[in-house]
C-alpha cells in the first residue's frame, strides 16, 4: 500500500458514527472510564482491547442473526 493511504476508511459515514457510539456503550457496559476529551491514546491496551473485542463479538452476533433471518 502506498504511503498516506488509509485502508480502514468507512464506506458509509453513518457506520462510522454508529461504531463510535457503540464503542462508548461497550466501555460503559464493561465499567471502563471513557476519556472526557475523546482522546483514547492514554488508555491502557488491555482496556481498549477488551472494548474492541466485545464490539467484535456483538457485531458478529448481529451478523449471524441477520443471516439466520434471511434463510
Amino acid at each position: 500500500m502506498a504511503a498516506g493511504q488509509k485502508s480502514n476508511t468507512p464506506l458509509v459515514v453513518q457506520a462510522s458514527r454508529a461504531l463510535d457510539q457503540m464503542k462508548y456503550e461497550v466501555a460503559q457496559e464493561l465499567g471502563i472510564q471513557t476519556p472526557s476529551d475523546g482522546y483514547w491514546g492514554t488508555m491502557t491496551t488491555r482496556d481498549t482491547g477488551s472494548i474492541g473485542g466485545h464490539m467484535t463479538r456483538k457485531l458478529v452476533a448481529f451478523g449471524e442473526q441477520m443471516l439466520a433471518g434471511r434463510q
